[in-house]
C-alpha cells in the first residue's frame, strides 16, 4: 500500500516516519527544506504536478489579500504563495492533522507563520472570501467528493477571483475541465507538462 494512500483521512492509519521533501522555486537562489512525514500527499518530496503549478502557474497580484492553499498537504504551495505574495494571508486548508501539522512547522522555519492560517475545513471562517485558490486537488476522493469540495470553494470567491488547479490528465484532467464548465466556470488550460494541466477556473 503506497504510503500516502491515507493522505485524505483526518488521522492517518500509517505509523509517523519523518522524512525531508526540497521544495525549490524558480525565482530563488536556494531550496528550501520542508519536513514531511507518511501519510501525507507525496511525502517522499514535492510531486510532479505540484511542481508544474509553481513553475508555470499563475501567481497572484500585488493587490491580493487573502490567498488559499486547498488541499496543503505538508504545505508547499501554501508557502510558496506565502513568499511570492508578502503583503497576503494564505490559508492553508487540509482535513489530515498530520498535514496540518507540517505545514505549521514548515511555515515557522521558513519565517512566515504569521501570515499563514493553517486550519482544517471547518475551521476557516464562513466571512473569509478568496482572492484566489490555489490547488492540486485530491483526485484520488472520487468525483461526487470532489465535485462537492470545488462546489465549496469556488464559492468563496472574491468578485473576479480565479483558482488555479493541476490535474494530472490520466486522473481526468479533461473531465474535470468539462464538468467545471458544465457548472458554469469557465476555464483555461494554462499550459500542459509532464503530464499535467493547469486550469484557470474564473
Amino acid at each position: 500500500m503506497p504510503p500516502d494512500d491515507h493522505y485524505f483521512s483526518a488521522q492517518p492509519a500509517v505509523r509517523s516516519k519523518p522524512g525531508r521533501a526540497r521544495l525549490e522555486l524558480p525565482e530563488a537562489d536556494h531550496a528550501h527544506v520542508l519536513r514531511t512525514d507518511s501519510g501525507v500527499f507525496s511525502a517522499g518530496g514535492v510531486d510532479p504536478g505540484t511542481r508544474v503549478l509553481l513553475e508555470d502557474g499563475a501567481w497572484p497580484g500585488a493587490e491580493a489579500r487573502t490567498l488559499l492553499d486547498l488541499g496543503c498537504g505538508y504545505g508547499p504551495i501554501a508557502l510558496a504563495l506565502a513568499l511570492r505574495a508578502p503583503d497576503a494571508v494564505v490559508w492553508a486548508v487540509d482535513v489530515n492533522e498530520r498535514a496540518l501539522e507540517l505545514t505549521t512547522h514548515n511555515a515557522e522555519m521558513l519565517g512566515v507563520a504569521d501570515r499563514v492560517r493553517v486550519a482544517t475545513p471547518d475551521a476557516v471562517p464562513a466571512d473569509v472570501v478568496f482572492d484566489g485558490i490555489w490547488s492540486n486537488p485530491p483526485i484520488r476522493v472520487g468525483k461526487p467528493a470532489l465535485h462537492e469540495l470545488l462546489t465549496t470553494w469556488l464559492a468563496r470567491r472574491a468578485p473576479g477571483a480565479e483558482a488555479h488547479l493541476v490535474v494530472a490528465r490520466n486522473l481526468g484532467a479533461d473531465s474535470l475541465h468539462r464538468w467545471l464548465e458544465e457548472h458554469g466556470h469557465p476555464v483555461t488550460r494554462r499550459g500542459s507538462r509532464r503530464g499535467y494541466r493547469l486550469l484557470d477556473v474564473g
